[in-house]
């Protein structure tokens, strides 16, 4: 059965985001390779060698991967989807929400909804758009 992975794409951040990520999300990162640290580092634009060829970040339930755009390509920002995080109570939901919005921006406060006790929508100061669900309620 294929297994279905959001796959995000920086521009010179990614480490430091996939390491935020770890801390928040209780995660931990498998892989966190350079493009100098690649068997392609010879073959990659000059300047690329601290950027992040992949990094895979496992959690309990998830898994999230990401790069960094190399050196002399555009980059654009993340738009048109959310990553979403389902916890089971609100207030387990509450802290995550909190610390992915440090430095970044709210564009729905946490609140209760009709089914949810919390729900928030942000997007963090890596440019990553969350959706954080806490203790659904019956609709």
């Amino acid at each position: 059965m294929p297994q279905l992975n959001a796959y995000l794409s920086f521009d010179g951040t990614c480490a430091e985001a996939m390491r935020f990520y770890e801390r928040v999300l209780e995660g931990k990162i498998v892989t966190m390779m350079s493009v100098a640290q690649s068997p392609m580092a010879s073959q990659m634009p000059p300047g690329s060698g601290e950027r992040i060829m992949h990094a895979y970040l496992t959690g309990d339930g998830f898994s999230l991967m990401a790069g960094d755009a190399m050196m002399g390509q555009p980059h654009e920002a993340m738009k048109g989807f959310s990553l979403t995080l389902t916890y089971a109570t609100a207030e387990l939901a509450r802290p995550v929400f909190d610390a992915l919005s440090e430095g970044g921006k709210v564009t729905m406060p946490m609140a209760k909804t009709f089914w949810a006790d919390g729900f928030g929508m942000l997007v963090d100061r890596f440019g990553t758009p969350w959706i954080i669900n806490g203790g659904p309620q019956p609709v």
